[in-house]
């Protein structure tokens, strides 16, 4: 026992060994000793970055679902997140004060046991709805004890839309009073609105049920075109989607550009209708 105590002092001297179980060891004010690199996703920050994002104004949060599904035979599983990874950067960076949550990577895509919908299809990872919407609650509860005012939920998939909207409503009758508000933002998802936008310049499509189209192509393509299996594509003289020719791809990639920057314009109008509704309850 002695040995042991003597150890212990050596190590509270040396600086190795805490004096006290603290949690909040480092000071949670320590001064950030380098500058703060350029992202809005807190995933790529360090906790001093967020700390000082928030202090200089940054107290809206884009909470992001996307998902794991078949997406047809060309098409990366992971089809809505990367998407989300081009879409998310754009919105919070038209608002100025906002950063994004790591994206939620999974979401209802069918029973699993026996398998419905999407799950009938191997590579697909499906959560329950209970497990999804517990998941959301969480999240934005972790956000709200942070300090974040504003957390903008938003959705790329059609089953994300109503666990989105239920638990929105569900916590600000739980924080009513309280200074953090949760916006689900269903604008985000208008794909018929971008099909529209397209038809307006000239691209019209005949869908032939792959599960897929131009605007999700070209919107993955900005982010990485092996995920739309290009090279692959070309060779098998496949490079095309509902009767829409991808070739040339640096077409594509600038069409998805303007996608992607059409839907952030959108959804950056509908996030600041609601936080001014918001302020005006």
């Amino acid at each position: 026992m002695a040995r042991l105590s003597g150890l212990l002092i050596v190590l509270l001297a040396a600086g190795l060994l805490s004096a006290r179980s603290d949690p909040l060891s480092p000071d949670p004010n320590t001064r950030r000793p380098i500058e703060a690199v350029d992202t809005v996703f807190v995933e790529e920050m360090t906790w001093m970055e967020v700390r000082d994002a928030l202090k200089a104004g940054k107290t809206t949060v884009i909470v992001p679902t996307g998902g794991v599904e078949q997406n047809g035979p060309y098409l990366a599983t992971g089809k809505h997140n990367y998407i989300l990874r081009a879409t998310t950067e754009a919105i919070a960076r038209k608002l100025g004060n906002a950063l994004v949550a790591p994206i939620i990577a999974f979401v209802p895509e069918g029973d699993i046991d026996p398998p419905s919908l999407h799950m009938k299809y191997p590579g697909t990872i499906s959560l329950t709805e209970d497990t999804y919407r517990r998941l959301l609650t969480e999240i934005c509860a972790c956000f709200r004890a942070h300090g974040f005012e504003h957390i903008v939920l938003i959705g790329d998939s059609g089953g994300n839309q109503a666990g989105l909207k239920e638990v929105a409503d569900r916590l600000n009758a739980q924080w009513a009073g309280g200074r953090t508000r949760v916006h689900f933002i269903p604008e985000y998802y208008d794909y018929p609105g971008v099909k529209r936008w397209l038809e307006q310049r000239g691209i019209r499509q005949t869908d032939e049920g792959l599960h897929d189209d131009l605007a999700i192509t070209a919107q993955m393509m900005v982010v990485d075109p092996t995920t739309v299996r290009m090279k692959e594509r070309m060779a098998a003289d496949r490079f095309r989607i509902n009767g829409v020719e991808l070739a040339p791809a640096e077409q594509t990639i600038a069409r998805g550009k303007q996608i992607i920057e059409f839907r952030a314009e959108t959804t950056v109008e509908a996030i600041r209708k609601a936080l001014a509704k918001g302020a005006n309850r």
